[in-house]
């Protein structure tokens, strides 16, 4: 059998050994996460969950870790039943006793463990200011800067104050970038005074120092002045998606013009980029395109004098995976390999798990690169598989699945394996077949690997049954290999064999080392080598020849050096004199290719100081750039002007000198061919001449063939022609090489959910149909079995109902006659978004000052929502019955707000919505925000409102979360219900009291013998104490509206015409131990009569009866209506107990009295003309009981 064909066939057994009996890769489906954590920012003691929820086979098991290591539950932090860890009470101790750090969860079934992503819990906090705003002295007319720079989570809003007072932002001299600086423009006498920053985020709000800014007056005349940037833009590493502020301010009369340009020549983009104030630049939804270097410039107008200042804006993005591993399905004793590749800035570090925990390397486990190899494997090793790709912005995670295949009456291991070495890079391998159920075997596999290092390579190699000898003919010389052979039958494969080592022979050098020439005076060389990697030397070198002649002789010398050296010093040669020089290496096995001649000017015999030689150093970036470095020697050397740097291919001309500053360092060789050598000159020059030179040649390595799918379409061919001599025509069609796939793969977004995709039929003969299938998926998916694939019998296809704003990476391949071709290349495209369909979330308002209110908000809570900026609207209730609004715009990556010049006693009304290029979301419900009248009262109370409450806080902040104010409630409730029970109490008793009240008074009445008309003594009060029943349906009222009297059975009743009286249920005259008073008429009580107590000095008429008494005998049903006129002209009420007892409005005034006593005598006699009337007092147990009714 021919080499060639043999090797094929080799290639081709492989592949029907490994695949036969294996009906193909099975998607992993049995577990996978349908909810991870997230990343959360909580204040202190309030509660919050990281959600986890897995679907699988039950039963499915949960538990957590922190910071990799097992999570301890408690009272506090525990597990709800889907999984989720809940926190009732966030901690922020020292140490290990806080909350903070990375979480992640684990689920577990019969198939595995898998691990979620990483979330980090943050506590929000504040620190100290770690910068301070400045006092400066400014000209009139200039500029003026304040800048200041706090630590937060989440970051906090800056805004100023000057002189205490809010800075209004109105002018457009004054800008307030978000990073903290303050810039004003065209500096005015009334700005001079003092400045303060404000920090204020969720957790907290600080102040700064106070900052002066004095104003002198410009001087005369005003001298132009050249433009001088005072705050120019500052390298930054922004995240992707994110915003970055370049700040550029100058200085100059006449005021200079700012413009922004890129350093590599591109334009800059428009549509994510503006102008901040009068020259700072916001680029917003930072995309990688952004990275590079920008150029602010200030430029006099009319002028050529220009500033330059540059920064470098360097784009972080989190980890994505762009290809991840796929589950198998491998025999006993096979071999699996799991490829994950993840893109990311900073680089993604690839660390493997397998069943949660990390993947450690032994001898049949390697990881090298994006690759995971498990050599033997064994019944151990089926289990599920995670790639984690993580950097400093975050981590990604994808999982594939092994399933070991079990078979019965496998054959044992081959026996006595031996390998003998055959040449440099060839070694025989020769075994004995299985002692049990050899006749079984269908193949032999030999593995081959170096034997020193880690992390080497396995490489494998399928023969047949038809023989026990194999020469790998592929190494490297002078190293040493570990073999091994594993026999194969239909279902399975024996143990490997015992291992057995050997080494290759060594080899002449590849290449000769590449030499370093420089000169320390006019009359000798300095040559210097590196030693050559051991893919070159090819074995360990024992010597070096150099070789150097002059240009004009053709004699040559030569020297021959250990293998040790690395340089040698040539002296006693000639000034001024161009020198060849080459070297050879040499092995135990000989000598080597000598290298190319490398020429060497000597310097000039001068009395004049020249610039010594520098060291150079060279560097091959790619296959056409080579990096220069070099600097100068640390002895003294003269003054030079710069440098001059000369390449050219060997063994052609010199080109003409780049010519370099005397700063410059390093400088990178472009347009260079690929496996080229070069020759490269350094020297430094001064105004006298040339100073000594430094010779060196490097070479270029090879790029990747561009036409690699054209070579391997022409091998594919080749394989199919010779396919026909080695196989049977039952098998042939499974083993034709597959064709090449589809290229030109394009994808270009259609909507929010879709994509169009075209591409390109590989260029090969065939006149069978053909198939293709698009395989579809969001990148970083972690279950295999949710990628999507489509087929179609054109070379374009829409892909439908995909998620919005989503990146999904595609893939085509393509079928003919029953074969697959591999994927083509993954493309990459992201879904328009679509309009935020739901508000934001958790929106609160907060009053944080007299006339400020802090609003906060957090994202709407769809999944995949893009946010490019929120609406903040706000008005009060007599501009919103108007129908105006006040409208604020924040940035998406923003989440508060400050609503500020509010007015005093009015209720704002606020409500958000998010938004985004495709639209306008709806908005939040409105929030009521009561600012308070009198900004001078309580400064440390706060009113907020939002759609849940918050916990309190230090810093004159309070929120009242959903806890909080439920506790207010059960509160205010027991209360009520305290004050129900005690007034029940002490009505009941009063009923009680009131028989035995009444009784007394009967009894007072019969027992007094004092006349009416007796004249009282000079200790009579102003005021007598009368006690009167209401009316009863014995009464009358005169009802046409003249008076207000009353009329009974026995006439009349007039009362006095004094209008001093006051309602009372006791007066102080009632203190005294006497039970009649002079001037006082008794009053009988009647049960079952509700009775009034009023004070005023009563005048009775001659021709009315000399005593109330037959007016209070009768009994009857009080009247429960009051004159209304009457409570209004009082202040009273007017309404009264139901309980025919009490009085229930206690606040009336001292002029009240009842209505029916309220008129004057109709008569108009306003004398007191009759007897005295006779006095009682109420007696001590009625006094008590009335006190405590009113208390």
């Amino acid at each position: 059998m021919a080499p060639v064909e043999r090797r094929l066939y080799q290639r081709l057994l492989f592949f029907v050994v490994m695949l036969l009996p294996i009906s193909g890769i099975l998607c992993f489906s049995e577990l996978f996460f349908t909810k991870e954590p997230r990343d959360v920012t909580v204040m202190r003691k309030q509660a919050v969950i990281l959600d986890c929820q897995a679907r699988g086979e039950a039963p499915v098991h949960i538990r957590w870790l922190k910071s990799g290591l097992k999570l301890v539950e408690s009272e506090r932090v525990y597990l709800l039943p889907n999984g989720s860890l809940y926190f009732s009470e966030v901690e922020s101790r020292r140490g290990d006793k806080s909350d903070e750090g990375c979480y992640q969860c684990l689920a577990q079934n019969k198939f595995g463990t898998i691990l979620s992503q990483k979330a980090r819990l943050t506590i929000a906090s504040m620190s100290s200011f770690a910068l301070q705003p400045t006092s400066i002295v400014v000209t009139e007319g200039s500029v003026a800067r304040f800048s200041c720079k706090i630590s937060a989570h989440p970051p906090p809003i800056i805004t100023w104050e000057f002189n205490r007072v809010t800075l209004p932002l109105s002018t457009e001299r004054i800008t307030v970038l978000p990073s903290g600086v303050l810039q004003i423009h065209g500096v005015q006498r009334a700005d001079a005074g003092h400045y303060r920053c404000i920090a204020t985020n969720i957790a907290s709000r600080r102040r700064s120092a106070e900052a002066t800014l004095t104003v002198t007056p410009f001087p005369a005349p005003h001298l132009p002045q050249r433009p001088h940037i005072i705050a120019g833009p500052k390298n930054m590493s922004v995240s992707l998606h994110q915003s970055a502020i370049l700040e550029c301010l100058a200085t100059g009369n006449p005021r200079p013009l700012i413009s922004w340009s890129r350093a590599d020549g591109k334009s800059i983009d428009v549509y994510n980029t503006k102008v901040l104030g009068n020259g700072n630049l916001l680029i917003t939804d930072i995309k990688p395109q952004h990275g590079g270097v920008y150029m602010c410039r200030a430029t006099t107008p009319g002028t050529r004098n220009y500033t330059v200042s540059s920064a470098n804006i360097t784009v972080l993005a989190p980890p994505s995976l762009v290809e991840w591993p796929e589950s198998l399905t491998r025999p006993r004793a096979g071999t699996a390999r799991f490829v994950c590749h993840a893109e990311g800035v900073p680089t993604p570090q690839i660390t493997w798990f397998k069943n949660g925990e990390k993947v450690q390397s032994n001898g049949r486990i390697k990881m090298y690169h994006s690759k995971l190899v498990i050599n033997q494997i064994i019944l151990e090793d089926d289990a599920i598989y995670q790639c984690q790709a993580e950097n400093e912005l975050g981590s990604v995670l994808s999982m594939a699945r092994l399933i070991v295949v079990m078979s019965e009456d496998r054959p044992s291991a081959p026996r006595n394996i031996r390998a003998d070495t055959v040449s440099s890079s060839a070694i025989l391998l020769a075994w004995e077949r299985p002692q049990y159920n050899s006749d079984k075997v269908i193949a032999y596999s030999v593995h081959y690997m170096k034997a020193e290092g880690l992390n080497n390579e396995e490489y494998q190699v399928v023969i047949g049954n038809d023989t026990t000898r194999y020469i790998i003919d592929d190494l490297e010389p002078a190293r040493n290999y570990t073999f091994y052979v594993v026999a194969y039958m239909p279902m399975g494969a024996s143990r490997m064999s015992d291992h057995v080592f050997q080494h290759t022979f060594e080899d002449v050098p590849l290449r000769a080392p590449e030499l370093s020439l420089t000169s320390r005076s006019p009359t000798d060389i300095q040559v210097s080598w590196q030693r050559l990697p051991m893919k070159l030397s090819r074995g360990h070198v024992s010597g070096y020849r150099l070789s150097y002649r002059t240009s004009s002789e053709s004699g040559v010398s030569q020297i021959e050096l250990p293998g040790e050296k690395t340089q040698y010093f040539l002296e006693n040669l000639q000034p001024d004199t161009i020198y060849l020089l080459r070297i050879a290496a040499a092995t135990s096995a000989g000598w080597g290719e000598q290298s190319a001649w490398t020429s060497h000017r000597t310097p000039k015999a001068s009395s004049t100081q020249v610039p010594l030689a520098p060291e150079l150093h060279l560097e091959p970036l790619n296959c056409t750039t080579i990096l220069a470095r070099w600097h100068l020697t640390p002895r003294g050397s003269a003054r030079m002007q710069g440098f001059k740097l000369f390449y050219h291919e060997e063994s052609q001309p010199e080109s003409a000198p780049v010519q370099l500053s005397a700063s410059v360092n390093k400088h990178i060789i472009e347009g260079l061919d690929p496996r080229k050598k070069y020759h490269v000159k350094l020297l430094a020059y001064n105004v006298d001449e040339d100073g000594y030179q430094a010779d060196q040649t490097v070479s270029t390595p090879g790029c990747v063939c561009k036409y690699l799918s054209i070579f391997m379409h022409l091998f594919i061919q080749k394989c199919q022609q010779n396919l026909n001599e080695m196989f049977l025509s039952a098998v042939r069609d499974r083993l034709v090489p597959p064709p090449p796939p589809p290229h030109n793969v394009h994808v270009r977004t259609n909507t929010s959910t879709s994509v169009f995709l075209q591409w390109s039929r590989p260029a090969f003969s065939s006149s069978h149909a053909v198939n293709y299938t698009v395989r579809c998926n969001p990148v970083g998916l972690q279950n295999a079995s949710l990628v999507l694939y489509l087929q179609t019998n054109e070379q374009s296809f829409v892909v439908r109902d995909l998620e919005p704003n989503t990146k999904y990476e595609f893939a085509v391949r393509l079928h003919i006659d029953l074969l697959s071709s591999p994927w083509s290349p993954v493309v990459y495209q992201t879904t328009l978004p679509e309009a935020p369909t739901q508000p934001p979330s958790n929106v609160k308002v907060t009053l944080i000052e007299e006339d400020t209110a802090l609003v906060s908000w957090k994202l709407p809570d769809e999944p995949n929502v893009a946010v490019t900026h929120y609406n903040v609207l706000y008005a009060s209730r007599n501009t919103w019955a108007a129908g105006k609004w006040q409208m604020l715009r924040k940035e998406g990556s923003l989440t508060m707000a400050l609503l500020e010049n509010l007015k005093p006693g009015q209720v704002y009304l606020v409500k958000v919505s998010a938004s985004n290029q495709m639209g306008d979301g709806p908005f939040s419900q409105v929030l009521e925000l009561a600012v308070r009248a009198d900004p001078s009262a309580g400064k440390d109370i706060r009113f907020s409102s939002g759609s849940s409450h918050s916990t309190g806080f230090s810093d004159g902040f309070y929120h009242l979360d959903q806890k909080s104010m439920t506790g207010i409630s059960v509160g205010v409730c027991i209360a009520l219900t305290c004050i129900i029970i005690c007034a029940f109490i002490i009505i009941c008793r009063g009923k009680n009291r009131k028989l035995s009240a009444v009784k007394i008074y009967r009894n007072g009445v019969s027992r007094s013998t004092t006349p009416v008309g007796q004249q009282g003594s000079e200790e009579q009060e102003e005021n007598a104490d009368v006690t009167i029943p209401m009316m009863t349906q014995s009464h009358f009222v005169d009802a046409k509206g003249g008076t207000n009297l009353i009329i009974n059975s026995l006439g009349p009743v007039q009362p006095s015409s004094q209008k001093k009286k006051k309602w009372s249920f006791f007066s102080s005259d009632m203190k005294k131990e006497s039970f009649a008073m002079q001037g006082h008429e008794i009053v009988s009580y009647q049960a079952g009569t509700t009775m009034l107590t009023y004070e005023e000095e009563l005048c009775i008429s001659p021709n009315q009866p000399s005593t109330l008494q037959g007016l209070l005998e009768h009994s009857g049903d009080t009247e429960r209506s009051s004159n209304s006129d009457g409570s209004h002209e009082t202040g009273d009420s007017g309404r009264y107990s139901h309980d025919e007892t009490e009085l229930t409005n206690l606040s009336s005034g001292p002029n009240s009295r009842p209505p029916s006593l309220s008129a004057e005598d109709s008569s108009g006699d306003s004398d007191c003309s009759g007897p005295a009337e006779e006095h009682h007092e109420l007696s001590e147990e009625r006094e008590i009981d009335l006190i405590e009714r009113v208390c």
